[in-house]
């Protein structure tokens, strides 16, 4: 029995240098993203509800959803904001999410909600898969019940590890002609 020899002049295929760019960001990766953040939320009002350490969550929470910490610009106009519109680092995005005495802040996240519901209108991943875009509806259910509905953008990147990171974040309320 012959066993066939490879062909001398055939490339063997070469692994991928440690330092190359993560795979294409997938509609799914954002979707899995979106939950995620959500139930951060939910867990930031619950800590904070049964006097746990909330802040904590929160820093934790921004740290692995927000590129904050690598060198991306982010974009984060939350939605009860007026005088600070704009939380252009770590410290301001924090504030939103937990408040911050002296401030507009009175901390978004220690509502507390029991659950964040997402409805994309849309998601855009451009053609080099390295960002995605999602806009649409979150709806976040409130201890007695009650959703608020509430308008979103959200810019995605991959960090060095390959992580879903946040680089535009927008909410606001939808309009109310009254």
């Amino acid at each position: 029995m012959l066993i066939p020899q490879p062909n001398p002049m055939t490339p063997c295929p070469r692994p991928k240098p440690a330092d190359s760019a993560p795979a294409a960001i997938t509609k799914q990766e954002v979707n899995a993203a979106q939950q995620a953040w959500g139930e951060g939320i939910v867990e930031i009002g619950e800590a904070y509800t049964e006097d746990g350490n909330y802040r904590e969550i929160a820093a934790d929470h921004v740290r692995e959803f927000y590129a904050f910490n690598g060198d991306a610009t982010v974009l984060f106009k939350p939605t009860l904001a007026a005088e600070d519109q704009f939380r252009g680092n770590f410290e301001e995005a924090l504030s939103y999410f937990v408040g911050t005495e002296g401030t507009e802040d009175s901390g978004f996240a220690i509502a507390p909600y029991t659950d964040v519901r997402w409805e994309n209108e849309g998601t855009v991943v451009d053609e080099d898969g390295d960002m995605a875009v999602a806009m649409g509806n979150y709806f976040f259910t409130g201890t007695d019940g009650d959703e608020t509905k509430v308008e979103y953008s959200f810019g995605y990147t991959k960090d060095e590890d390959g992580n879903l990171k946040i680089v535009l974040h927008h909410s606001s309320l939808p309009y109310s002609p009254n």
